[in-house]
Parts: C-alpha cells; structure tokens; sequence
C-alpha cells in the first residue's frame, strides 16, 4: 500500500475514502501461473501495468508512481507471498483527504494485493461450458463512461448484470451496447464461431480491450483461424457453432447456451477446444514463440 508492503489484515482504508463513495479509480486483474520449469510466472504483465496507467489518463487521475515500480511491486508481491499461482490486483484510488465530486486535490493511493484464486467461472465452466443470458441491463454508452479505461466505478453496471443472470439461474450475462449489439459479458469479452470464422464485437461497441481478447488475436493467427471484429446481433450467438468467454478471471471459457438456445452442440467446441489449449499451454511456458508474454517472478 503506497508503496510499502503491509501485512494483509491491516491493509485498510478510512471510511471516507473518496473513492468508496464516488468509485474514481482504475485497477487491474493479473494471473501469476506456474510454468513447466516450477517457477512462476506473470501473464502479459507490461501489458497490464499499461493499461492501468492508460485507464488513469482517461479519468484524469495522476498515478504516483512510475510503470517500472508498479511492475517491480507487482513481482515482488508475488514473491513475498510465496504464492506458485495466484491473481494479482493493483487498484489505483482517492484517498479520505477531502470529500466532494471535485477530485482535484484528493491524495492519490495505490495498492497491489494477490492471493490464490481458480477457475472465475468454475472448473465445470472451462471444461464443459456455461449457461448464460441477455442482461435486461445495457453496456456503458462510450461517451457517458470512457469505455478504454477499467474504472472501479463502472463495475456498477456488470454487478447489476451478474445478479441478474445469476438470480435467474444462469452463469453469467452477456450485455448489449446502447445500439442493440452485443457487447460482453458482466466481466469478459465475447467471441462466435461461424463458418469457420471467429467474431467477436469491435471496441467501439461500449466493451473494454481486453488483454486476454488480444492474445486470442495471436493465438488463432497462430492456428491459422480467421478472426473479424465487427457488430454482432444476440440472435447472431444464438445460431453461432460456438461461443466463449475470455478474460483474466475467466481465462478462456466456453458457453454452452445462451437465453435458453444451446449453442451448438451443447458442449465445448472444437476450435474453442484448441484456442484454450493453446492458451493454457502459453501461461504455463510451453511455447517459446509465447515467452515474451510470461515474467518470471
């Protein structure tokens, strides 16, 4: 916290913190995995360190810290946690200094915790599949909340969306962009398979550049699978072959229905198959042409 490490029960924060009340910060979500060598290892590490600090600029908030002691913390909260596998999540917020919407003049705070955490979506999830629904509630209109930035406040929305789905007896809600299409799920982007074609919604469809979202960019190029990124309609999903959920939390995770529809087969895809794969076998240092997303703690 701030830039010393603390013991995990006193890491806390005044009631007034300003953030708690008006949800101004940005924060990430990383996985630490262990490799084939019995080390461990950050997944697109750099990649996060900038995109926390890309989200700060949206929002106007001045991180004070630099990139580099942000990415020597994050390792070094790994290593004194003594952690082989884990989720890291470094969150940038307003201190209890002043209370009011205007932020100028609130202390800027940073903090990075980590602990162990598995399959976001289930074990059963990543291996069988989900059942998901439309939200009744819509993504973020890229001019209401900047849509680039991954800001504490917005997660108000996924919440919203998330209890639904979950109060319904499904497993996750996939949430439309203010024109009617598809968008992502409550903390995930989204990806069908058509035709042999992967699809999944271009970013000015209200969703977050997910780092996950791109390494499955590299990995289908890998495999030789086209990929577009474009509009997509829920009845699109609805007749797709297949459809999955990525993200840091939920890694590469296939959807095996959708409002009720089976997608498919009703089971985890062949191409979705290969993609998570490949992608597990990258986080666990199993292909050189990968390495340079894996940092070594």
């Amino acid at each position: 916290m701030d830039g010393k490490f603390v013991p995990w029960h006193d890491a806390n924060v005044h009631v007034l913190t300003h953030t708690l009340h008006y949800g101004l910060g940005v924060f990430e979500g990383i996985r630490c995995y262990q490799i084939k060598s019995k080390k461990s290892a950050v997944f697109r590490l750099q990649e996060h360190v900038n995109r926390l600090f890309n989200s700060a600029i949206v929002l106007g908030i001045e991180i004070p810290f630099s990139k580099k002691e942000i990415h020597t913390a994050i390792l070094q909260v790994v290593k004194k946690n003594k952690l082989a596998e884990c989720y890291i999540r470094p969150i940038v917020f307003l201190g209890h200094n002043q209370m009011g919407l205007n932020p100028n003049g609130v202390d800027v705070r940073a903090a990075i915790a980590a602990w162990p955490w598995g399959a976001y979506l289930g074990d059963d999830g990543i291996n069988n599949g989900i059942r998901v629904r439309i939200s009744s509630f819509t993504r973020h209109h890229v001019n209401i909340t900047m849509t680039r930035a991954k800001a504490c406040g917005y997660y108000v929305n996924s919440i919203l969306a998330k209890a639904e789905a979950v109060r319904d007896g499904y497993d996750e809600s996939i949430l439309l962009d203010p024109q009617g299409y598809v968008s992502e799920g409550s903390g995930e982007n989204i990806f069908l398979l058509s035709k042999g074609r992967l699809k999944t919604p271009a970013l000015s469809c209200s969703n977050l550049e997910g780092i996950t979202r791109d390494s499955v960019f590299d990995i289908a190029k890998h495999l030789k699978i086209e990929i577009d990124e474009g509009f997509i309609t829920r009845d699109e999903l609805y007749i797709a072959d297949e459809v999955f959920l990525t993200g840091t939390a939920a890694e590469i995770t296939p959807v095996r229905e959708i409002d009720n529809r089976t997608i498919g087969n009703g089971k985890r895809g062949k191409t979705t198959t290969s993609i998570q794969k490949m992608f597990f076998e990258i986080v666990r240092g199993k292909h050189t042409k990968f390495k340079k997303w894996l940092t070594e703690v």
